[in-house]
């Protein structure tokens, strides 16, 4: 959580850190992508670069952090030494995604859906692209779709890319989850 205090892009106004509890993960989703030059796998190695040197300062005054650079490692490294999963990063549009696996899962009682996701998850039907999602819904903006629709429902594992290796892909489609699906179907997560 801190990490993404320090890194968020507040230049993206409305753009909130989400956290969101699923059974098996925790995901944390800061805006901003990766700052020019700096990749996963750097941040992997401790890497770092600071956007926001300021947040970045008080934390490490605050005893919060112990220097830039250690928190991905120190991260992996604690996920190794329990036995879980090695955590996920992600960029996903214009945002950065962790996914940090629990030991075993919990049972989470309910997600906020709200009623733009429930709109788009009624029109998804099989595979579709972007702009044919945007279309079905009568929506031009492509920002705020993302926003509002598409980031949404993606962090609630609604729906998934079907290419997620490959986010920004011209040919990136959606589908439904099988969570998805019985949102659809029955209306609940």
């Amino acid at each position: 959580m801190i990490n993404a205090l320090v890194h968020a892009d507040y230049s993206q106004r409305g753009a909130p850190i989400r956290i969101a509890f699923f059974d098996d993960r925790i995901e944390i989703e800061n805006p901003g992508i990766l700052l020019p030059g700096m990749t996963i796998e750097d941040m992997k190695q401790g890497i770092s670069r600071i956007r926001n040197p300021v947040i970045a300062r008080f934390f490490r005054e605050m005893n919060l952090i112990e220097q830039w650079g250690t928190g991905v490692q120190r991260m992996f490294k604690q996920a190794q030494e329990l036995g879980l999963p090695e955590p996920g990063i992600l960029e996903l549009g214009m945002r950065v995604r962790f996914i940090v696996f629990l030991a075993k899962q919990i049972q989470v009682q309910s997600e906020q859906v709200t009623p733009q996701v429930t709109r788009m998850l009624k029109k998804i039907d099989g595979e579709m692209s972007r702009s044919q999602l945007m279309q079905s819904l009568q929506l031009k903006d492509r920002v705020n779709f993302s926003r509002t629709y598409l980031e949404p429902a993606l962090a609630l594992n609604l729906i998934e890319m079907t290419q997620p290796d490959s986010p920004k892909s011209p040919t990136q489609k959606y589908r439904l989850t099988a969570k998805g699906l019985q949102f659809k179907e029955n209306g609940m997560v």
